[in-house]
């Protein structure tokens, strides 16, 4: 299943683009289905119609839905809420409070990622089409895996093993709730889900970001950011959309500076984004809502072009035989040695970028080397790897007489 997700700044119209591409892929007989995780969903109002949590027919060859974060917090979270719940209960939080408390925020995400992963599994379509939330909200979204991940191979174990080891212990001086095997094999299977999530987004075959952005400098620099932070986390953006240019018919002179502006913003996009393909819509004159209006957009954005297709490939982290050692190469565009903080940690690689960070485990070839610089070169960052140097012997100077 080939799986597209759409993010952008709120209100450059990234759920209208999305729907726009998904009518488009079914009209060429893809079965397809876009899915919002966007907290305020608006697919119903793009396609003009009633769209629920679970999977509903829009025209022939297209379904949508809209999660519904309640629902899936009860298929996903309730083994763990009830005993944080049970936790609190014992700390004199009142049942009301705790059930509040115990929801944590970001939830509604996790569990929409999970959901890409149930489409993959049941492989009942073509393409899946993500409307994801404005583009902060994604990007916490995407490296929840490799966040979770981390936790759970090195810290997790180690709770589990001493959890078992002072239950019994604890039983009898206190009341408090320990938790359980139940509570360990709900996070277990969490995490089981969000590795196997991150292993489909960040396949090179099927999975690519598109980026919805209006010309605005604000939205363009937000645009910016979001293409560096998911090449630090490995994900492909495939095309840059540009949506509402004022189109060249308009010659009203009220927007004669106006589109002056807007050519500046789109010359910027260019040398900002490419090679990556650059898409444009024109600002039409009336909102694109219903089937019909969105194929029109389809067209405008996509021309001749299959919306379905990888449409640019990418790889944003890759090692590269250099001489006699070894080059990691990361896509870390618009980015200054100020903001970046790159360290090892025995097997791991630490990357730390403005708020936020990633741990790499270090491929086995790079393991047994050490790190012997790292430079910016365009758009990338080269961090070198090699054999320390060979400490010569006391009184060996590899000289002559």
């Amino acid at each position: 299943m080939r799986v597209v997700l759409f993010t952008g700044k709120g209100g450059v119209g990234k759920t209208t683009v999305a729907a726009a591409t998904a009518v488009r892929a079914s009209n060429a007989g893809l079965r397809t289905v876009i899915m919002s995780t966007d907290p305020a969903h608006s697919l119903a109002d793009s396609f003009d119609v009633e769209v629920g949590p679970t999977r509903t027919p829009i025209v022939k060859n297209l379904w949508a839905e809209q999660i519904d974060a309640q629902e899936r917090l009860e298929s996903n979270w309730r083994e763990i809420q009830e005993y944080v719940i049970a936790v609190m209960n014992w700390a004199g939080v009142e049942s009301i409070q705790a059930e509040e408390l115990s929801v944590i925020p970001g939830l509604d995400e996790i569990f929409s990622l999970i959901d890409v992963k149930r489409h993959v599994d049941e492989d009942e379509a073509d393409l899946l089409i993500v409307d994801c939330a404005p583009t902060a909200e994604t990007l916490r979204l995407l490296s929840l895996p490799e966040i979770m991940n981390w936790y759970v191979e090195r810290i997790f174990p180690v709770e589990r093993r001493v959890v078992k080891t002072i239950r019994p212990l604890v039983s009898r001086m206190t009341t408090l709730p320990i938790a359980g095997d139940p509570v360990f094999a709900a996070a277990e299977q969490l995490h089981r889900n969000l590795d196997a999530v991150k292993q489909i987004l960040t396949d090179e075959e099927r999975s690519t970001v598109r980026l919805v952005v209006n010309p605005e400098k604000m939205v363009i620099a937000e645009a910016r950011r979001t293409y560096t932070y998911l090449g630090l986390f490995g994900y492909r953006v495939d095309a840059v959309v540009v949506n509402r240019i004022i189109p060249d018919s308009v010659t009203d002179p009220y927007f004669v500076k106006w589109k002056e502006i807007q050519a500046e913003h789109l010359a910027s996009v260019r040398a900002s984004f490419e090679p990556v393909p650059i898409l444009t819509a024109k600002l039409f004159d009336r909102e694109m809502v219903g089937v019909p209006l969105l194929e029109l957009l389809g067209d405008e954005v996509y021309g001749a072009q299959d919306a379905a297709a990888v449409l640019f490939h990418d790889d944003p982290i890759r090692v590269r035989k250099r001489g006699t050692g070894y080059v990691l190469v990361m896509r870390l565009p618009f980015v200054s040695r100020e903001d970046l903080d790159v360290h090892r940690r025995g097997e791991e690689l630490v990357v730390r970028l403005g708020s936020y960070k990633r741990t790499l485990l270090l491929p086995q070839i790079l393991q047994r080397l050490d790190i012997r610089g790292a430079r910016f070169e365009g758009q990338h960052l080269e961090i070198s790897f090699a054999k320390a140097p060979a400490v010569r012997a006391a009184g060996q100077d590899g000289g002559g007489d």
